[in-house]
């Protein structure tokens, strides 16, 4: 079975956890088992709550860790995390062995429309100086610069349908 793992990646509030929800329902519906791995989920679970940039690099190098190993015993991961450093992302590729597939998914959604979305209110915290550390407001979103797949929110439906498609595909 190829390692595979589709990262959805994009602004607080831009669409990935439904996107991935969504993937992983596709999945489900063709007999094809998934875990998704939240990014806000999984910082209660981890006790990972703290946003300084050594805290964030921990997170997200365990996040990817985490990914690779489920996707090298044969899992499908879905990660919904914003990972705002390429580098992140880079890392968590690099985890599959044997090259395995890895889905770079950027949920572009503009950030007024994830301001307008935002249900736990980190962009208004954020533009009181509340919250210095929310990607796009007070830290740099670094956009990736050759994702396989660009949808436009959370619910891109031929996004989700092209996802399914890479994650079908046979391992480098």
């Amino acid at each position: 079975m190829t390692a595979a793992i589709a990262w959805f990646t994009g602004l607080p509030s831009s669409g990935k956890s439904t996107l991935a929800r969504r993937v992983q329902d596709r999945l489900a519906a063709s007999g094809r088992a998934s875990v998704l791995l939240d990014g806000d989920e999984l910082r209660e679970v981890l006790g990972a709550e703290a946003y300084e940039p050594e805290d964030r690099e921990r997170f997200y190098r365990t996040l990817g860790a985490l990914a690779g190993l489920l996707a090298n015993q044969g899992m499908i991961v879905l990660v919904a995390a914003t990972a705002p450093a390429r580098v992140h992302r880079d890392r968590a590729r690099g985890a599959l062995v044997g090259g395995g597939v890895f889905v770079e998914v950027w949920v572009k959604t503009p950030l007024s429309v994830c301001e307008t979305r935002d249900p736990k209110g980190l962009y208004a915290r954020a533009r009181r100086g509340e919250a210095s550390e929310l990607p796009g407001v007070g830290v740099a979103y670094e956009p990736p610069l050759a994702p396989e797949v660009v949808a436009d929110g959370g619910f891109d439906d031929a996004a989700g349908a092209a996802i399914e498609r890479l994650l079908d595909r046979p391992r480098a």
